[in-house]
């Protein structure tokens, strides 16, 4: 295999990786897939590997950080409809209440 066809390869072995890596559900293979990676590059360099080892945490880190907020911002959704669905019914009631009286 020519060096060039080698690099496309690790190149779209590691796409790969990140790109499973965006589902949680899929960090398992994810990292299955990025071992293989490193196990490749890390006799050719193993400072290069090393860094890209710390990249790969950094990467999976900011993928559960942002699952994290969008899940916290679907509770902070929801939780902001049912509070103005609770305020109509109070709303509602009040005026009921006014017009019985």
């Amino acid at each position: 295999m020519d060096p060039s066809h080698a690099q496309t390869d690790l190149s779209s072995r590691l796409q790969q990786a990140t790109t499973l890596a965006r589902q949680v559900q899929q960090h398992p293979e994810a990292h299955q897939a990025f071992q293989a990676v490193l196990d490749e590059i890390r006799p050719q360099s193993s400072q290069a590997a090393d860094l890209l080892e710390q990249l790969w945490g950094e990467y999976i880190g900011s993928q559960r950080s942002s699952l994290f907020w969008e899940q916290l911002s679907e509770v902070e959704k929801n939780l902001s409809e049912r509070l103005s669905e609770s305020h109509m019914q109070l709303k509602q009631n009040y005026l009921r209440l006014m017009q019985e009286q």
